[in-house]
């Protein structure tokens, strides 16, 4: 199937690794340029050199920096004449117990995975609008659906995009941009693999047998950015392998 995004202009944000680094390796296999975000400029450009080899010919720009950094969210935007996809990726903030976390840690937590990714869509949705074509997908976490006591931060911050989103939708799909989320389960990750807290959890009811591939994460990405999926706006896709049973 021809996803139509050859030519396409995609940001993916901490695309340096694990999930964001798979959305943005498929994307451009699909023949999208890449602009990809990190913190680290010398790891972003021995992704961009992976990249380039596996998709020969498209353009892969590394903009490093945080995206709660307004100068690098406008860097970002500033890449490349025009932006069609938006892939909006944070790191989990730290998880923990909720009587330890001051007004600082939750500010933190806010800022990263919360409103760097609504003003990125602001830097950005407009525009997409105007040329009738936008795709904007932010990966969140299963835990929009079930949170997950141990992660907090994320569950309250997560959920709060996701109703951000379903609250702006429906403004832009007449014009041709769609807005959806992606909520991945347990995926082979350094976060996973990194914190025995989340990993304890996230392998208590091993349903499907093992946990998530990142490629398979980019593959939907890529989907939801296709040209066959233009009718498909304001979703939490579930992507966690029947782990968490949510009903109709």
């Amino acid at each position: 199937m021809d996803l139509g995004l050859a030519g396409k202009t995609a940001i993916i944000c901490a695309a340096s690794s694990g999930i964001g680094r798979a959305c943005a390796t498929v994307l451009a296999e699909e023949g999208a340029n890449v602009i990809i975000n990190a913190r680290t400029a010398a790891t972003l450009e021995e992704v961009a050199e992976d990249i380039r080899a596996r998709a020969p010919g498209v353009s892969v720009t590394i903009v490093p920096g945080t995206v709660t950094d307004p100068a690098v969210r406008e860097a970002l935007v500033g890449a490349a004449p025009q932006i069609d996809i938006l892939i909006n990726n944070a790191g989990g903030p730290p998880p923990g117990d909720f009587r330890d976390w001051d007004r600082d840690t939750w500010i933190a937590a806010i800022d990263q995975n919360m409103l760097s990714a609504i003003e990125l869509i602001r830097l950005t949705a407009d525009d997409m609008a105007a040329r009738g074509f936008g795709r904007i997908v932010n990966i969140t976490s299963s835990a929009v659906r079930v949170p997950i006591p141990v992660i907090g931060l994320s569950n309250a911050t997560r959920a709060g995009l996701t109703n951000f989103v379903f609250g702006i939708a429906g403004q832009f799909s007449s014009r041709g941009v769609t807005i959806n989320n992606i909520l991945p389960g347990p995926f082979d990750t350094g976060r996973l693999r990194n914190s025995k807290e989340i990993t304890k959890h996230l392998t208590a009811n091993p349903v499907a047998g093992r946990i998530g591939d990142p490629r398979e994460i980019g593959a939907m990405c890529a989907f939801l950015c296709s040209v066959h999926a233009g009718y498909l706006t304001g979703q939490n896709v579930l992507m966690d392998g029947g782990l968490y049973q949510t009903g109709v």
